[in-house]
């Protein structure tokens, strides 16, 4: 029963909090948040504990495939340093700040390099949340930063665990082979998943079952590389980098429009529920603190927090600098950004749910049955660091990226005109050989012909008749709607009629008000 009360809460907490948040213009994950910790407050929910089983293996495969697939290849492939110094060396420069700020505030050596580790990688989530209005290619950097960052703090989390728990010392070198077996292991994993489902992908009968593969492929990908102790992030990554590669050859559009309705809703669901269930969590993590006081806790946090933030901000405003002075090759430095554009990278920082189940997987006894110390300051220092980070970040970012003046994304512009008019050129060229082989008829032909060729090059005043043709067939299928309805009012037709034919009216709908507006994260 508590099961079911917790997906009803979870269910219509994410309805509520979603629509006042349209109604307020307040952020989204901050009244998820604080949704979460007034249900938390509550007796139901008192002893509520968010199993980190449940984030890292059902939440996150699914979150990393669906970002993965809507990323862009070719941006990665440009971008790649960039992505991989982040990814890496930003995540190990934060474990090692955070680690020597927990230190000098009275933490043991080991726990505050598992604090380190846990506290190290964005929020895939939290930056797709709130990350937007930002060019192509920045929002690829920070997106595939929060994708691949998640892998190399994972791994550093379980060398540190294996200190603590083992009480053995660290070796440099021991994490970088442990580095190296699971990123190497990963990436051929998910790599050969993608690769295996393409021919299972040509022959499928029904869009529905290529909407079940689509749903089962994460964890396909996930699932043997954590048997095999490799990043299970990365694989799913990969996979869904290669399949965003091979997918538009291989699966029909009926599919692809099943699948991509799917995973906008389940995206959204799965992104808003982690933000409700960490604020959920936090009432519980306040009252377990029993190794330090909520004063010390509170302090170490907001230190913590500062930490972060500012390795984040000195990375940007240092390493780039650096690599600059390195790479002075004449396209290197068309791609340079100023320093107020180099700010928005900076304060898309957000740490979310990916770290509390971080920390939440340290152990709380050693191998030799010794409690760990501090681990449940720990839980409550990463909850609070969750918190400020959404809080203050979040909601100030999109101010910060107005303040950056990004130019306008042109390049985007010009490859649309250039894919639109190589698309209707081979069209016009096909044009006549496919009429004359399907018997259509010339005037026909010719009414195709003029409707390719505005679609190209629009002549004064087009725009303007299409505009006025468009509403007029948005009006006459509200006609058709309401005499379908009729009909199966009356009990003139059966209901399984009616929706056959709402099926094809609610197409012809859809391609005539669907805009090129920016997919909703």
């Amino acid at each position: 029963m508590e099961s079911l009360e917790l997906i009803v809460v979870v269910a219509v907490g994410v309805l509520a909090m979603g629509w006042l948040s349209r109604r307020t213009g307040v952020s989204e994950p901050l009244l998820l948040l604080g949704a979460g910790c007034l249900v938390g407050l509550t007796p139901p929910f008192a002893s509520f504990a968010l199993s980190p089983d449940i984030v890292l293996f059902l939440f996150l495969p699914a979150l990393l495939y669906w970002e993965a697939l809507t990323s862009s290849v070719r941006e990665i492939r440009t971008n790649f340093r960039s992505i991989a110094l982040q990814s890496t060396g930003l995540v190990l420069a934060t474990a090692v700040a955070v680690a020597a700020v927990a230190h000098a505030l009275g933490y043991g050596r080991p726990i505050a390099f598992v604090l380190g580790a846990v506290l190290a990688p964005t929020d895939a989530a939290a930056v797709a949340a709130v990350a937007k209005a930002m060019p192509r290619r920045i929002l690829t950097v920070l997106r595939t930063e929060s994708l691949l960052n998640d892998g190399t703090a994972l791994v550093l989390l379980a060398v540190t665990i294996e200190v603590v728990t083992e009480e053995r010392p660290f070796s440099w070198s021991g994490t970088a082979i442990a580095f190296v077996e699971s990123y190497a292991g990963g990436i051929l994993i998910g790599a050969a998943v993608a690769l295996l489902l393409i021919p299972v992908r040509r022959r499928l009968p029904e869009p529905l079952l290529h909407s079940v593969l689509s749903v089962a492929t994460p964890f396909l990908a996930y699932l043997p590389a954590e048997l095999l102790h490799v990043s299970g992030v990365l694989a799913v990554v990969i996979c869904g980098l290669v399949t965003t590669r091979f997918g538009p050859r291989v699966i029909g559009s009926d599919a692809r429009v099943q699948a991509t309705a799917f995973w906008e809703v389940a995206g959204y669901l799965l992104n808003s529920a982690l933000f409700l269930l960490v604020g959920l969590q936090l009432p519980a993590a306040v009252r377990a603190l029993t190794s330090v006081t909520l004063v010390q806790a509170t302090i170490a946090a907001v230190a913590v927090s500062v930490a972060v933030f500012g390795t984040r901000l000195a990375w940007f405003y240092s390493i780039p600098y650096l690599v600059r002075a390195l790479d002075r090759r004449p396209r290197q430095r068309e791609r340079r950004i100023t320093a107020p554009q180099r700010l928005p990278l900076a304060w898309a920082g957000m740490r979310g749910a990916i770290s509390l189940a971080a920390a939440l997987t340290v152990p709380a006894a050693t191998a030799e049955g010794h409690p760990v110390g501090q681990r449940d300051a720990v839980v409550f220092i990463t909850a609070v660091v969750i918190v400020l980070t959404l809080a203050l970040l979040g909601p100030t970012l999109p101010a910060v990226v107005r303040r950056a003046r990004f130019p306008q994304d042109e390049d985007k512009s010009a490859e649309l005109a250039l894919a639109r008019r190589h698309m209707s050129g081979a069209a016009l060229r096909a044009l006549p050989e496919l009429a004359q082989r399907l018997g259509v008829p010339e005037a026909d032909t010719l009414r195709m012909v003029q409707d390719i060729e505005d679609r190209t090059a629009p002549a004064p005043g087009t725009a303007r008749r299409r505009e006025r043709l468009r509403r007029l067939e948005l009006a006459l299928l509200q006609v058709e709607r309401r005499t379908l309805t009729d009909l199966r009012d009356a009990g003139r037709i059966d209901d399984i009629v009616l929706r056959a034919v709402q099926e094809v009216l609610d197409a012809e709908e859809l391609r005539l008000t669907r805009k090129t507006a920016p997919r909703r994260r």
